[in-house]
C-alpha cells in the first residue's frame, strides 16, 4: 500500500506546473498565424467606394489595407447594404471585421469590440443652397402676393383712412363753379374716393380747384408717403422674418421642416430622441435626392459624409448648415474578444506615430477634415 501511494503522489507531483496555471493556445484565426481576414463593407463615400474595374478605394480601404500589408495578411472584402448588414456579418460569424464609417457607441459596444477610433467625426446639417438671384414671379406668385394676408390688411387700411379726406374733398369741391367731381354724391363720392387714394399712394388723379382743397391735397400727399414708406417697411420685416425662420443653422431649428436621414444610423437615432419626424431612407443617396428633387429642407447625417457630398457632388445643390454636433468617433467592429483587435490597433498607434494616417486622411479629407474639433 505504501509504495502505491509513492507511486501515485510521485505520478501528481509530475503532472502538476512548476509555476504559473498554464496558458490556454492562442485561438486560432488570421491574427494568430498568417491567413485571410474576411472584411465587410458597404460603399459609403468617402469611406468605401467602388472604383471603375471594380477594386474598392476611400479612406477606410486605404487604411485597411495599409493595416493588413504591415500584419501580412491577405483580406477577402465581402459587401452588404448598410451598416446593420455590416454588424449582423460580424455576430454571425460570417466575416471578421466590418469596416468603413461605423459610429463607435455605447449600444454597440455591449455586443462588439471597438478598434481604436480611426476618425473623430459627429453629426452635420446639409440644407438646400437658395437661388438669391432676382427673377420674374410667375401668375402664382403674383396671386400670393397680392392675396396675402399683410396686403390684404394695408389695402382695408388705406380705404378706411381715405374716407373721411374723400367726403370732406367731394363736400368742399362740389361746391366750386367748375368742381372736380360731380355734385351728385353718385358718382361724385367715387371720384373723390379715387382723388384720395390717388393721393395716397402719391398720384393725385383730379387738380383741386379751391384754396382748402388744394391743402388738403397737399397735406393728403405727405400722409401718402409716409403711409407707403410704412406699408413698405413692414411688409419687408415680413418677408424678412419669414426668411429667418426657415433658416437652419442646428438641430433645435429642425422642428417643423422635412427632414431626410439614413435608418438604422446614429443620425436617425439622434433625431428620434430630440422628437424630430424625419423620413428614413435606405441609403445617404436617398436622402440626397430628397432635398434635391422632392424640395426636403435638411439631410442629417455624418458630418465627414456630408462635407465629401457637398464638396464633390453637391456643388450648387447643397450647403453646410452650422457646426457639428453629437461628437462621435468613427472605428472598425469585431466580435467580442476578438484575436484581432490587438495587433490592429497596435499598427494604429505605429501609423499615427509614423505619419502614415494623417497622409491617408488628407489624402481624402484635406486639412479642414471634418471633425468636432475643427469645425466652427
Amino acid at each position: 500500500m505504501l509504495f502505491l501511494a509513492l507511486i501515485t503522489g510521485a505520478a501528481t507531483i509530475l503532472a502538476a506546473p512548476s509555476g504559473a496555471e498554464p496558458q490556454p493556445a492562442p485561438p486560432p484565426g488570421p491574427a494568430s498565424e498568417v491567413g485571410t481576414v474576411r472584411v465587410i463593407t458597404h460603399q459609403l463615400q468617402p469611406f468605401v467606394m467602388s472604383t471603375g474595374s471594380g477594386e474598392l478605394t476611400g479612406f477606410s480601404i486605404d487604411l485597411w489595407n495599409e493595416i493588413a500589408r504591415r500584419l501580412d495578411w491577405d483580406t477577402e472584402y465581402l459587401g452588404t447594404d448598410d451598416v446593420r448588414g455590416q454588424l449582423v456579418a460580424v455576430s454571425e460569424g460570417r466575416a471578421d471585421i466590418a469596416v468603413g464609417g461605423i459610429s463607435l457607441t455605447a449600444q454597440r459596444e455591449q455586443q462588439f469590440d471597438f478598434t481604436q477610433p480611426t476618425l473623430d467625426a459627429g453629426l452635420q446639417i446639409i440644407v438646400p443652397v437658395i437661388d438669391t438671384r432676382p427673377s420674374v414671379p410667375g401668375l402664382g406668385g403674383y396671386l400670393d402676393l397680392l392675396l396675402s394676408k399683410t396686403m390684404l390688411i394695408w389695402l382695408s387700411a388705406a380705404i378706411v383712412v381715405s374716407v373721411i379726406p374723400t367726403h370732406i374733398f367731394w363736400f368742399i369741391e362740389r361746391r366750386s363753379e367748375t368742381p372736380v367731381v360731380s355734385r351728385s354724391y353718385f358718382p361724385g363720392i367715387f371720384e373723390a374716393f379715387g382723388w384720395g387714394i390717388g393721393s395716397l399712394v402719391g398720384r393725385q388723379s383730379a387738380p383741386a380747384t379751391r384754396t382748402f382743397t388744394k391743402a388738403l391735397a397737399i397735406l393728403w400727399g405727405f400722409a401718402g408717403i409716409v403711409f407707403v414708406s410704412f406699408y413698405t417697411a413692414n411688409l419687408s420685416a415680413t418677408l424678412t422674418v419669414t426668411k429667418l425662420d426657415a433658416k437652419i443653422t442646428g438641430p433645435a431649428d429642425l422642428y417643423d421642416k422635412s427632414v431626410a436621414t439614413v435608418a438604422g444610423t446614429t443620425a436617425a437615432d439622434y433625431l428620434r430622441s430630440m422628437g424630430v419626424e424625419a423620413t428614413e431612407t435606405a441609403t445617404i443617396d436617398d436622402s440626397y435626392e430628397l432635398l434635391r428633387d422632392e424640395g426636403y429642407d435638411a439631410v442629417v447625417f455624418d458630418a465627414p459624409v456630408l462635407r465629401y457630398y457637398v464638396a464633390h457632388r453637391g456643388e450648387g445643390i447643397a450647403v453646410m448648415a452650422g457646426p457639428v454636433f453629437q461628437d462621435e468617433n468613427q472605428g472598425f467592429v469585431l466580435s467580442i474578444n476578438s484575436p484581432l483587435r490587438k495587433p490592429i490597433n497596435q499598427t494604429l498607434f505605429k501609423m499615427r506615430e509614423d505619419g502614415t494616417y494623417n497622409m491617408i486622411k488628407e489624402k481624402w479629407f484635406g486639412d479642414d477634415v471634418a471633425t468636432a474639433g475643427d469645425v466652427g
